[in-house]
């Protein structure tokens, strides 16, 4: 066989009826989720430039422009060709991109689309140059800024400065703004600790503005932000644009950060599940399901058990998972058992397919054609 293997499930198949492992996705929450960031955005005075890497999928990417979301975040030069491709007229690449075949890429790309992407280097912006002219085409260039996760960016105003002069010395690129993402804040468990990363964030965004405007330069934008920290930096004035992705699924590691009453924060909705088979259940307590490492992510830690009291996802390997049962939930061989994944954003990578049911019925089966778009 060439190509995709077929979906799992059709539109009108009962749940019951989906072949396993299937990455589920409930359309009343996920539809919630999407009105309830756009909404909220709105009401912040930010736009709302949602993150694509989390979702690999255009539909959504579609829906989300609909609801009023400028264009779309994502993190390599496939990835922003899949969602070209799909319809998305804005596309920024919110990372450094090196090497003269990726370049060339990228520039053609915005033959089809507005595209940006970012810089931390000088060496970055002579070799966008150079692919930009190639191409006859102008590249938005956004100056990234370390704003305290410590991985790309600049890390001193002076050189933001020296980046945003080379970009406006260079036919082809446009100073598009400051990428300011805080990466590492978002799964930060208590508020107070989020909210001390985006004030110490939103200070050097300021400090690298003021530099600027000192030097003649005026910054268009400030972009970044995510699911976890987003409100923080659309109340602080020092963001113009937030970048949330996860917040459309969510999964078990956003579900462990606190809110300001010590509990959970629910502020979306889970509406992405794993869908499993138990295969084995040659053990009192112990229940085999058919979804291992190559179905989901365990990075962020092991999946949740939906609504099966006192059943634990305890092991994983390749093919196989482990479920340990201490509470009154049991279950038999051939159940279907729904998981909360762990981090979203790498599951849906595993997957072809997005099964969206309503109900108990599947209503959609939408590719994630951007799966596997990591050159």
């Amino acid at each position: 066989m060439t190509g995709p293997l077929p979906p799992p499930a059709e539109p009108g198949m009962l749940l019951d009826r989906v072949d396993t492992p299937a990455l589920l996705l409930d359309l009343d929450a996920f539809e919630t989720n999407l009105e309830s960031m756009a909404r909220e955005a709105r009401s912040a005075g930010v736009r709302l430039r949602p993150h694509a890497k989390s979702h690999k999928c255009p539909e959504i990417a579609r829906r989300q422009a609909a609801l009023g979301a400028v264009g779309v975040c994502c993190q390599k030069v496939s990835e922003a060709e899949v969602f070209v491709a799909g319809g998305i007229q804005d596309v920024l690449v919110t990372n450094e991109v090196v090497g003269d075949v990726k370049l060339a890429r990228l520039a053609r790309l915005a033959r089809s689309a507005r595209v940006g992407v970012c810089v931390d280097d000088l060496t970055q912006v002579e070799a966008l140059a150079r692919a930009a002219q190639a191409a006859d085409k102008e590249l938005d260039l956004w100056v990234e800024l370390d704003v305290g996760a410590n991985r790309c960016g600049a890390g001193t105003g002076e050189a933001v400065l020296s980046l945003a002069s080379a970009i406006t010395s260079r036919r082809g690129l446009r100073f598009a703004g400051l990428q300011a993402y805080q990466g590492s804040a978002q799964h930060l468990r208590t508020p107070e600790e989020r909210r001390a990363a985006i004030t110490e964030a939103a200070a050097r965004v300021r400090a690298a503005v003021a530099l600027l405007e000192e030097a003649g330069f005026e910054t268009p934008l400030v972009t970044g932000a995510g699911t976890g920290t987003w409100e923080l930096e659309a109340a602080s004035g020092a963001w113009h644009e937030v970048q949330p992705g996860s917040y459309v699924f969510m999964d078990a590691d956003y579900g462990r950060n606190l809110g300001e009453d010590g509990r959970p924060v629910h502020r979306f909705r889970q509406s992405l599940f794993l869908l499993a088979t138990v295969m084995s259940r040659s053990a009192p307590g112990r229940a085999v399901v058919d979804a291992g490492l190559k179905a989901h992510s365990v990075d962020s830690g092991m999946p949740l058990v939906d609504g099966i009291p006192g059943a634990d996802y305890t092991r994983v390997s390749d093919e196989h998972g482990v479920i340990e049962l201490s509470g009154p939930g049991d279950l038999r061989l051939g159940d279907k058992v729904r998981l909360v994944p762990g981090h979203c954003d790498p599951t849906v990578n595993l997957h072809d397919w997005l099964i969206c049911y309503r109900g108990d019925q599947v209503e959609a089966v939408w590719p994630i054609a951007a799966r596997g778009a990591f050159y």
